[in-house]
Order: structure tokens, then C-alpha cells, then sequence
């Protein structure tokens, strides 16, 4: 065969050595960015853990562990009160944000309707709408029926939790993902004299735990975080949750940064720990229902 046919060869060392090069400058630029997300958490726990005087220096490390941190925060920024009127909140919030999600994504996944692919592409206009422009309107509105209603809704559990139990983004997740779902099987349903809501509960809902896990932790962390419009809506410590008690805290403690820490660790140890549990579930539904539908 002429020589000037043979295509050339690849060195292998050299192409080894490149390929060791790039894995080596992508676990590197890994390695940074873990860094750069860990260390504020990293600072926040070892100073929560730090005598006032080592929290005000430069130490990222402390002498020695001072646990009472936790319960001078916990005593001093009064987190029992604040933690059950989050648990509250949170709870009324999922149970609504689930209840009507679920029915709305699945009239718009599985009911034919006259309108309704135009209501669902309003609906998710109002995603574009930036959350703060809400704020007014929706404060003037819970002002307004707490006069004409019987139930209070200032300062009391409605107006925490009622505006926010209608979720666009929860609906458009799940719609996408009870739109994959078989035909047959509903028609099967049909054929042994199961309705919609006898289908919805018996057959979509059990195959849609990851996208229901998802919406969970979401409307978990946005309620547990809430801190504008309760400071809005509440006038007392009596249904404040504990991100607007957190807050408080850390005006009053002034210049005591570890006990700080300490309060801001506390208040997010709910999330790592609902997160812990249910990470598996959350990529998977990232993954699996995304934008197809």
C-alpha cells in the first residue's frame, strides 16, 4: 500500500497525555467551585461554634467548641415560638399547594375543555411577572376580605399561607408529567368504572412521586424562608415564622456574631435535613418529567 494513502496515526502517549491534561483541569475547576460553595457554610458553622472574641477575630477555626451557642440563640431570639409558627404555615401551605396543584395540572393534562390550552398559556405568563410587583395587590386584597369575611386574615394563618397555595410552576411541572402518562391505562380505569378522581388517585399520583417530591421541598423552602410578606402581613410574634424571628435576632444581637451563625444554622437545619431525605427523588424528577408533554 503507498504510504501517501495511510492516514496517519494518533501517539498514543500523546493523546494520554493530553486526556490526563483535561481530566486534570476539570477536577480542578470542580474542586474550586466546591470550594467557593462550601466555605460560606463552612464559616458559618465554625463560627457559630466560637467564643465572641474568636467570632470577631480572624480565626476560621475555633480553640475550642462551645455548644451553648445554640441554646443561648435558641433562648434569646425565642426559635420555639417561631420554629411551631413555621411548621404551621409550612404545613397549611403544602396541603393546599398540593391539593389544588394536583387538580389544576391534571384538568390541564387529561380533561378536554373549550379554552384550555389559552387559560393554560395565561397561566404561565404570569410566571414572567416578577414576585415583588405581587406584593401590593395581593396585601390590599387579603386586607379587603379580612373586613368582609369572618375570619382575620392580618396577622393570623390565611393570609400566610392562602396566597400561596395556588403555585403556576408546581402545576406546569406536574401537568408535564401527568401528560406522559399512557392513555390505556386511564381507559382500563374507565373500563373496570373509575372516574377522574378514582384515576387520579389510584394511578397518577403513585407515579408521580418524584415530581411531588420536588414540589415539596420547593414549596417547603419557600415557605420556611418567607420573610417580606410575613413581616407585612403580621404585627406579632404570634403567627411570625421563624425566618422574620431570625431576623429580628440578628438586629438585636448587634455585634454577637456567633450566636448569629448559631441562629442562621438552626434555621436551616429543617432544609438539610428534608433535602437529605428526598435528594434522590428531586434529581430523578428533574431528570425524567422536564419539558417534554
Amino acid at each position: 500500500m503507498d504510504k501517501a494513502l495511510t492516514p496517519p496515526r494518533t501517539k498514543p502517549k500523546k493523546k494520554a497525555t493530553w486526556l490526563l491534561l483535561r481530566n486534570i483541569a476539570t477536577y480542578l475547576m470542580l474542586s474550586i467551585g466546591v470550594v467557593i460553595a462550601v466555605f460560606p457554610f463552612f464559616w458559618m458553622i465554625s463560627t457559630s461554634l466560637m467564643t465572641l472574641g474568636e467570632a470577631q477575630g480572624t480565626r476560621l477555626i475555633p480553640s475550642s467548641i462551645h455548644w451553648e451557642n445554640y441554646g443561648n440563640a435558641w433562648k434569646e431570639a425565642r426559635f420555639s415560638l417561631f420554629m411551631w409558627n413555621s411548621v404551621r404555615i409550612t404545613l397549611i401551605t403544602l396541603a393546599g399547594e398540593l391539593t389544588f396543584s394536583v387538580l389544576a395540572a391534571y384538568a390541564f393534562a387529561r380533561i378536554k375543555f373549550p379554552g384550555r390550552d389559552l387559560i393554560f398559556g395565561l397561566l404561565l405568563s404570569t410566571m414572567m411577572i416578577p414576585a415583588m410587583v405581587t406584593i401590593i395587590p395581593n396585601f390590599l386584597l387579603v386586607t379587603w376580605l379580612g373586613r368582609i369575611g369572618p375570619i382575620k386574615w392580618i396577622n393570623n394563618w390565611p393570609a400566610l399561607t392562602i396566597p400561596f397555595m395556588g403555585s403556576v410552576f408546581a402545576i406546569f411541572l406536574l401537568r408535564q408529567f401527568f401528560a406522559q402518562i399512557p392513555s390505556e391505562l386511564f381507559d382500563s380505569a374507565r373500563v373496570d368504572g373509575a372516574g377522574h378522581l378514582r384515576f387520579l388517585w389510584s394511578v397518577v399520583i403513585p407515579l408521580s412521586k418524584a415530581p411531588l417530591m420536588v414540589i415539596i421541598i420547593l414549596s417547603f423552602i419557600g415557605a420556611w424562608n418567607a420573610l417580606a410578606w410575613p413581616m407585612l402581613v403580621t404585627n406579632s410574634p404570634d403567627w411570625r415564622p421563624i425566618a422574620v424571628g431570625l431576623a429580628g435576632f440578628i438586629d438585636e444581637a448587634g455585634q454577637q456574631i456567633h450566636l448569629m451563625m448559631a441562629g442562621a444554622f438552626i434555621v436551616i437545619i429543617p432544609i438539610l435535613v428534608l433535602y437529605f431525605f428526598t435528594q434522590k427523588q428531586f434529581t430523578e424528577s428533574i431528570a425524567r418529567s422536564g419539558l417534554k408533554g
